[in-house]
């Protein structure tokens, strides 16, 4: 049998349309013992009998939909006593913008669960406040929103598989336009807006941060030179400690205005310079191939 405080155990909730069933299967894929739409008075009772488990459950991924007052507080209560007890235990909540989750409804043609006689924004709304508690609670809150179910699925993996035990920090850089709005996952977001900006110069705004007539021209300034040292130093500091306090993943958001040119350069060197450090790291460039 396993000790049911050693078994790794993800509580995986949030918004109606954020993702929880395809997150609950990505989780499966990597080996943990899946249950989805699990009815919150039951979280003790499995937790127990994993435990006693012939093969003995050494991770579980648990899917749950938390709407009813009376659940929402019974369920805090007994999160809040297995952390208290040593369990290791933690809250995955996922959310998603409202304009995403209507088009997630929409596409499927199936009604929010509190908006069956309203509009999916109403029960959206609703949702959020019923759910804020529970989201203050989390230990991990990802926002869906510009992610496909492949690249999901890629977040779920560095987060919870990779290096093993995922005690290693895994860096996630994203280029982005202010434009375009601001990614929601972000731990660490750098502006370069005041970089010199390529989109003014009538023979390179065709272009994006990954040809080297870019590149050149945003490296060509001793500006962005003493900010990339600088940014360089600051996280010479800062991921050796995030990495020491067992943080296994981190998002850092490079932003200019449209996402062509300035974010994408910097992002494109940024990731070099992670490496370097001895991290691994991940780029993708989200607003690149945006019009003008």
């Amino acid at each position: 049998m396993t000790d049911a405080k050693s078994v790794r155990t993800v509580i995986v909730s949030g918004l109606s349309g954020s993702g929880k069933s395809n997150v609950v299967k990505f989780f499966e894929d990597l080996g943990y013992f899946c249950v989805d739409n699990l009815p919150p008075p039951l979280l003790s009772n499995l937790m127990d009998l994993c435990s006693k488990s012939e093969g003995g459950i050494r991770r579980l991924a648990l899917g749950i939909d938390i709407r009813e007052r009376d659940f929402l507080d019974d369920f805090l209560n007994e999160f809040n006593r297995f952390r208290k007890e040593g369990y290791e235990i933690e809250l995955l909540f996922l959310e998603t913008r409202d304009d995403i989750v209507q088009r997630r409804f929409s596409e499927t043609r199936r009604p929010h669960p509190l908006s069956k006689w309203g509009s999916v924004i109403d029960g959206v709304r609703l949702e959020r406040e019923k759910l804020l508690p529970l989201k203050r609670c989390a230990d991990k809150i990802l926002d869906t929103s510009d992610y496909h179910v492949h690249q999901l699925k890629e977040i779920i993996t560095r987060i919870y598989f990779e290096n093993g035990q995922g005690t290693d920090l895994n860096v996630s850089l994203v280029s982005f336009g202010f434009k375009y709005g601001i990614p929601q996952d972000l731990d660490l977001l750098f502006d370069v807006r005041f970089l010199r900006n390529p989109n003014f110069e009538q023979e390179l705004k065709h272009l994006t941060g990954e040809d080297p007539r870019i590149q050149s021209y945003i490296m060509d300034s001793v500006e962005t030179k003493s900010f990339l040292e600088k940014l360089s130093g600051f996280l010479d500091f800062l991921l050796p400690r995030y990495a020491k306090e067992g943080k296994h993943y981190l998002m850092i958001g490079i932003g200019c205005t449209g996402g062509k040119h300035r974010s994408v350069t910097i992002a494109n060197i940024l990731e070099g310079d992670i490496k370097a450090k001895g991290f691994r790291v991940r780029c993708r460039h989200r607003d690149i191939e945006q019009a003008n």
